[in-house]
């Protein structure tokens, strides 16, 4: 049992590398998907997971595989997208989830062309679904300092974060603060997006700020306790995942998001607000 789940970060150096950034991704990206579910914006997330990807293709013609102008691409990108698809929402009668999944589709494509035109089919799929076990050292410095940025910023802005979830017609009758709680939000989304796809590709890097949130919604209610179960599943689910890798020989990205949906349809089915929940007996306790 010890080789078994032990010794492959033991005895080598690329999974202690990978394991350490899939546990920073983890405490980082796992309460800001927990926000964007609560707040129902899970395919806004997806949306701007795909969106990152032409910036940080503009990176990868210029630089090659190098992680600072991938990532300051990606982030460039990212913040064109959001702010240009909350434009469109605000000028035009089109909703802001209409414009966002027309700004992703464009950028998807455009990504894809422009890797296509320096990079091979290995770059590709490195820009798409990343290489956790080739994580360097560089790319490490990074996923840390963007979970640093992140859990500071949740809480500093928590009490904003969930009055905005539960009614932001309040938060904004109340105070002048509600438009830009929003866009700072997002801007830790599209951090957290740049700092997974290192790990996870563009196209898998909302996988582990999605599942984990969705499934903890399945066994508890607070929005503290949500956080601290979210977390738990990412670290489960990223450990869960890379030991599949490394025995089964599976690409270690989609093992990692396929484990934190295996941990989502348990807590779907058997958590204490799961669909069976209601079909188990219930015991009455009477008093003498």
């Amino acid at each position: 049992m010890l080789d078994l789940l032990i010794a492959p970060f033991i005895e080598f150096a690329f999974m202690q590398r990978a394991l350490a950034g899939a546990l920073l991704l983890s405490l980082s990206a796992c309460p800001v998907g927990l926000f964007l579910m609560l707040r129902r914006m899970s395919l806004t997330g997806d949306a701007m997971s795909h969106a990152i990807l032409p910036g940080a293709a503009a990176g990868f013609l210029l630089y090659g595989l190098e992680i600072v102008p991938m990532t300051i691409g990606g982030l460039i990108a990212g913040a064109i997208v959001a702010l240009g698809a909350g434009a469109v929402a605000r000028l035009t009668v089109q909703k802001e989830d209409a414009s966002m999944a027309a700004f992703y589709l464009i950028s998807l494509s455009i990504g894809v062309v422009m890797v296509s035109l320096r990079g091979s089919s290995v770059d590709l799929m490195h820009v798409l679904f990343g290489t956790v076990l080739a994580l360097n050292d560089d790319a490490l410095w990074l996923i840390g300092l963007v979970t640093c940025v992140t859990l500071v910023a949740v809480v500093v802005l928590w009490r904003a974060l969930v009055a905005e979830c539960l009614d932001p017609l309040f938060l904004r009758s109340v105070s002048h603060l509600g438009g830009l709680v929003h866009f700072a939000f997002l801007g830790l989304v599209v951090l957290n997006l740049v700092a997974g796809f290192q790990a996870l590709g563009t196209l898998l890097s909302v996988g582990l700020m999605i599942l984990p949130g969705a499934a903890a919604r399945f066994w508890v209610n607070d929005v503290v306790a949500m956080c601290l179960v979210a977390v738990g599943v990412g670290i489960i689910a990223s450990l869960a995942g890379l030991l599949l890798s490394y025995h089964a020989g599976l690409p270690s990205g989609p093992a990692i998001i396929l484990s934190a949906g295996g941990i989502y349809l348990i807590s779907l089915l058997a958590g204490p607000r799961g669909v069976l929940r209601p079909l188990l007996p219930r015991h009455n306790h009477r008093t003498a």
